[in-house]
């Protein structure tokens, strides 16, 4: 695959996965927050054996399986639990929100691992992110330290697990093209994935919620949000190991936005302006890491 090829799945990924959040929150109240994420991460595996196949794991890179399997696992588990977890639509979408810190997490990392040289824009752009995620939390009442640990408390959980996600998945953007020595273990990360919510399904004491909505609108949203998940994924990991990061993480500083008025819409919640305003904050904290990596 080329690298062009490789970039243009990573852009399509980045338009799926901006309607993800909202799909998994939908679906999640319909079902509950573990079973709802395990059912999807299931019938995602599924989709990608009958559109991948299956390569005995002995064909991979020992430390990418698990490594990376791990970093996948980590993310996908904490940011799907995120959103179940949410108290409401609104606070599901300040979760998802936060997620997006993972653009700027990423290219920091790839400096301090000394895959990538910076200027003095990176520490501005990091600045910027967390004043939008800070902003937000504010609820737009200034940025008090107790207005913001005031908010963050609501649901300590839920934006912990989305801080922490975001983290975990730029260490994977990172990792994953130096384990990866060219292959593709999308297919056995989620596989990975769903077995784990399975286990906390099992062991966590969670219940399958009987379904709000009928059981064709159900399975309407478990396909929509499968499909999306296991398209959406596919597409990113083949553009992690063949298409440009750099140019990737620039066009990943739309997706807060983006994401945003999807989730908006799909869970018809009326947003403020001051969401809008650290929205757009993250956003242009992403695109300063972008250009301070620039040659």
């Amino acid at each position: 695959m080329t690298q062009t090829k490789g970039t243009l799945l990573g852009l399509a990924a980045i338009g799926l996965w901006s309607t993800a959040p909202s799909l998994i929150r939908l679906f999640s109240e319909t079902a509950g927050a573990v079973a709802g994420a395990a059912m999807i991460y299931t019938l995602a595996s599924v989709m990608l054996v009958a559109l991948r196949g299956w390569t005995p794991l002995r064909q991979y890179p020992r430390r990418y399986l698990l490594i990376g399997g791990a970093l996948f696992a980590g993310y996908e588990v904490a940011l799907a639990l995120a959103l179940g977890y949410a108290q409401d639509r609104t606070q599901a979408i300040e979760v998802g929100l936060l997620n997006y810190l993972w653009p700027c997490l990423m290219v920091a990392l790839m400096v301090l691992g000394g895959r990538q040289r910076a200027t003095v824009w990176l520490a501005p752009g990091l600045l910027l992110s967390l004043l939008g995620v800070a902003w937000i939390l504010s609820g737009g009442e200034g940025l008090s330290l107790a207005h913001i640990v005031a908010n963050a408390a609501r649901n300590p959980v839920s934006y912990g697990l989305a801080a922490g996600g975001a983290l975990l998945w730029a260490t994977y953007c990172c990792a994953a093209k130096p384990l990866s020595q060219g292959t593709d273990a999308i297919v056995p990360f989620f596989v990975l994935t769903s077995a784990v919510l399975w286990v906390k399904f099992a062991l966590g004491g969670a219940t399958l919620l009987p379904f709000s909505v009928s059981s064709a609108t159900a399975a309407g949203l478990l396909c929509a949000a499968a499909a999306v998940m296991a398209l959406g994924y596919a597409s990113w990991n083949r553009a992690l190991t063949h298409g440009n990061l750099a140019l990737l993480a620039a066009a990943s500083y739309a997706a807060p936005v983006l994401s945003s008025a999807f989730s908006a819409a799909i869970l018809r919640t009326a947003l403020t302006a001051s969401f809008w305003q650290g929205a757009a904050l993250v956003t242009a904290g992403s695109l300063c890491c972008w250009w301070a990596t620039r040659k």
